[in-house]
């Protein structure tokens, strides 16, 4: 089977790492792809903007399956255009994808449905937006509904800082994902990210993980898109993997359904366990990022036959198999991210890096330049180790970076410090 993969980050890197691994593939093609996944994919000048380009290129070269990264395309509509033509995919429908092209919309599921998450607010009209923020605790959340690249979210301390988030939605900083604002309830507890395989009707949990947003070390800083992550995530227990089941996915899958937009795909859910249990601080509607790298770091099954019996609709049936081991992985940036980047500055000791034991280094914002590589992005290199535990995973991601001679990337020095914490905790005991 030939398979095109589209988009270009850390994300398609570790799913194409993955994929071609499969005895089901025949030929891998990723469009626009990166520095690293040139080594493992034929690159194409697609992107997933142009429906029409991938639908003529599908075509042209007999893929039997499209597997579609990004969320801006899936919001677009590229799974739609697909079906349209015939050609199989993994990834949700338009209609679907509101869970992340919407937040609005999103919560308004949630109070419909009885899924536990934090009280709201949606306004499209600044007056009416801040008068609620006027009556509402601090902090607060302020959220853009539509999708804003990751930028569109504030955890307001003051209310100054709620008013200027506020603000900035309706004064067009985030285009047209800024026209509507949620305003909702600051959750308090430990976040973890859940993942589940949904074709419509049957739902697969896959591992679970843990990401850090902020920039800084100890969690501090603004947020990001992801400066490291871990797997599994210590927080989800048996016991709040099946209340996460019961009361979060399987509920949007079913009200999904009965709506008359249901959800095939890989359902991504941002949590906070809370005193009272997990509540849903989110939905993305495609495999999350950099969490993807440590997923396909313990997959032991054929990724491909996941992907597939997805969209077919046979996953009933179906299990994955998981490695006992963890895995970590430290973002690397470019200097000035989650502001502007330095671009164009070289990247060396990649393959020194890549000989540590247990270690993948997966490309996020790179290409290739004759020999030499170099950075083209905010999050530019994913340092992915496994290892027994926590903490042997991360040293071993750590001795690599040592390895890379990058005088223009950063990355934060603690990533996994709560899972490590905890461990900690319980050998005193």
């Amino acid at each position: 089977m030939n398979v095109l993969l589209i988009g270009s980050g850390g994300r398609e890197h570790a799913l194409a790492w993955a994929i071609s691994a499969s005895p089901l593939l025949d030929k891998l093609y990723c469009g626009p792809g990166n520095a690293g996944i040139a080594d493992l994919a034929e690159l194409v000048a697609l992107t997933g903007a142009d429906h029409k380009a991938v639908v003529e290129f599908a075509r042209r070269h007999d893929i039997g399956f499209v597997i579609i990264g990004p969320e801006a395309p899936l919001v677009s509509g590229l799974g739609d255009t697909l079906t349209a033509a015939g050609i199989k995919h993994f990834g949700p429908s338009k209609a679907a994808s509101q869970l992340e092209g919407s937040k609005g919309f999103t919560k308004d599921l949630c109070r419909d449905l009885g899924i536990p998450t934090g009280a709201y607010g949606r306004f499209s009209q600044a007056s009416a937006a801040r008068a609620y923020l006027a009556r509402q605790p601090l902090p607060i959340v302020v959220k853009a509904d539509g999708l804003a690249a990751g930028k569109g979210v504030v955890i307001a301390q003051t209310m100054a800082e709620a008013e200027a988030a506020l603000d900035a939605c309706f004064s067009g900083a985030f285009g047209q994902a800024g026209s509507e604002v949620v305003i909702e309830e600051f959750l308090d507890g430990e976040e973890a990210s859940f993942f589940a395989l949904s074709d419509g009707n049957h739902v697969l949990a896959l591992a679970t993980a843990q990401d850090h947003k902020r920039v800084g070390n100890g969690d501090t800083g603004p947020n990001t898109g992801g400066m490291g992550a871990y797997s599994p995530a210590p927080v989800m227990t048996p016991r709040m993997i099946e209340r996460t089941m019961t009361e979060i996915i399987q509920p949007t899958i079913a009200g999904m359904a009965a709506r008359g937009m249901p959800f095939k795909g890989v359902l991504f859910a941002g949590l906070m366990i809370t005193a009272k249990g997990p509540q849903l601080i989110e939905y993305n509607v495609r495999f999350g990022d950099p969490e993807t790298q440590v997923l396909m770091m313990r997959l032991k099954s054929d990724l491909l036959t996941a992907l597939l019996a997805t969209a077919d609709g046979a996953l009933a049936t179906f299990d994955l198999r998981w490695l006992d081991d963890c895995a970590l992985t430290v973002v690397m940036a470019g200097r000035g991210y989650p502001g502007t980047p330095e671009k164009g500055t070289e990247i060396r000791g990649l393959e020194a890096a890549g000989a540590v034991d247990g270690v993948e280094i997966f490309h996020a914002g790179t290409r290739r330049d004759g020999a030499r590589i170099l950075a083209d992005g905010g999050r530019v290199l994913n340092v992915t180790a496994r290892g027994k535990t926590v903490m042997e995973a991360q040293a071993r991601a750590y001795a690599a970076i040592a390895k890379i001679d990058w005088p223009g990337g950063f990355c934060r020095s603690d990533i996994g410090w709560r899972a490590i914490a905890r461990d900690a905790s319980r050998a005193s005991v």
